[in-house]
């Protein structure tokens, strides 16, 4: 349960962003049933904390994130409006976000998350979904996503399921890279940093 009269009176950073092995990112969030001023505080802390990230990162840029990610249990998802574009400061706010449809082929590529730090996977996803969400003022609408887009979705959409990317590709010993300094890609060792990691993986 979160406090009705939640306020915030401290800007949010990257460290209020919670990482594995923290067992709240393997829970399911709520429903949001009424927009209240504690949901957009939670947005607004959402994006607070996503930028610090991005300011941190030389060559990454924080496109996404879900409630959960700030240790905040609804579903709520703010998607950056223009990822290809650090200075690009804006986000768009899905509220109780959901796939309806999945269309398209299942295409592997690279993802990385803010709660799961120093590990990148190569996670086969749709390439197209349909996506009805509310926004912030509690008005429904609609999105149909290609591409990368896509995968953001169901990405962000598996954080409010309890599900990281990294399930997705647990038995492959292929699919697990980290980001080297130089900002290329690197194959991980999977029987030394990935099988058996107790970090990444819930017990039982």
């Amino acid at each position: 349960m979160h406090r009705f009269g939640y306020t915030n009176t401290e800007v949010m950073t990257k460290d209020d962003i919670i990482t594995l092995p923290n067992t709240h990112l393997r829970q399911k969030s709520q429903r949001v049933g009424i927009i209240t001023p504690e949901v957009k505080q939670i947005i607004a802390d959402m994006k607070a904390a996503t930028l610090d990230w991005d300011a941190s990162r030389e060559h990454e840029v924080g496109v996404a994130l879900a409630a959960i990610q700030i240790d905040k249990l609804y579903r709520i998802v703010i998607v950056r409006e223009d990822y290809s574009d650090k200075k690009n400061h804006g986000f768009t706010v899905f509220i109780n976000p959901e796939i309806t449809k999945y269309e398209g082929e299942m295409i592997a590529d690279f993802e990385g998350c803010l709660s799961v730090p120093n590990v990148y996977g190569k996670v086969p996803r749709y390439s197209k979904v349909r996506v009805k969400a509310l926004d912030i003022n509690g008005k429904q609408f609609r999105v149909t996503a290609e591409d990368f887009l896509a995968r953001i979705f169901q990405h962000e959409i598996d954080h409010t399921k309890g599900k990281v990317f990294i399930d997705h590709i647990k038995d492959d010993p292929e699919a697990f890279y980290r980001l080297g300094e130089n900002g290329k890609l690197a194959t991980l060792d999977y029987e030394k940093d990935i099988k058996n990691n107790a970090d990444l993986w819930p017990k039982g």
